[in-house]
């Protein structure tokens, strides 16, 4: 017998500075039964940073089948043509996953974490990405994510405020300054 997914709500509050983006979300996750709890937080952590809605709510940033799929990202943000505006993953993708989301999405954003394998996996594949003007890499630190993963609780109401690329994420009782590295910028 196949184990299932386990659902976990979120009331997610985003105030992005940068973007000049304020929304409330409510949200729905399954995580699938090989994902950590640290994983799914990080995913949780990527729609804050990446929250888009239209004002005819026709496009936004939603979660995917994810480990489900090989042919999806985490998430992603599809116009009403059915393109790819969006493509976000969290891990480390190989090079050629890399090359397919960049061919087929407009953005593509990554969210790297694991101390050790994710700086070697970046020295293993930066100059192979060079190339990608519309590729953007952020790694965040074994210590942040330890931190979001234990907040994770099967009913979530949280708080994003995002201010110079710095993200205060958290519930009622706790709240982490998360600082993302930049080891990657888009130029688009």
């Amino acid at each position: 017998m196949a184990l299932k997914a386990t659902i976990f709500k979120a009331e997610l509050q985003v105030s992005d500075m940068d973007r000049n983006y304020f929304q409330s979300h409510s949200l729905t996750l399954a995580r699938h039964p090989s994902e950590t709890d640290e994983r799914m937080m990080i995913r949780l952590l990527a729609f804050a940073l990446n929250a888009h809605v239209s004002r005819n709510n026709s496009e936004a940033l939603q979660f995917t089948k994810g480990l489900s799929s090989d042919d999806e990202p985490d998430l992603w943000l599809k116009n009403l043509h059915g393109d790819i505006e969006q493509w976000v993953e969290v891990g480390l993708p190989d090079e050629r996953r890399i090359r397919k989301s960049c061919n087929r999405a407009n953005q593509v954003t990554i969210y790297a974490y694991g101390e050790r394998s994710a700086t070697v996996w970046w020295k293993n594949i930066e100059n192979d990405l060079a190339r990608f003007d519309n590729l953007s890499i952020s790694y965040l630190s074994a210590e942040d994510t330890a931190a979001i993963a234990d907040i994770a609780r099967r009913n979530m109401s949280l708080q994003a405020t995002v201010q110079d690329r710095d993200i205060w994420f958290g519930d009622e009782n706790n709240t982490l300054m998360i600082s993302p590295e930049i080891w990657k910028l888009s130029n688009l």
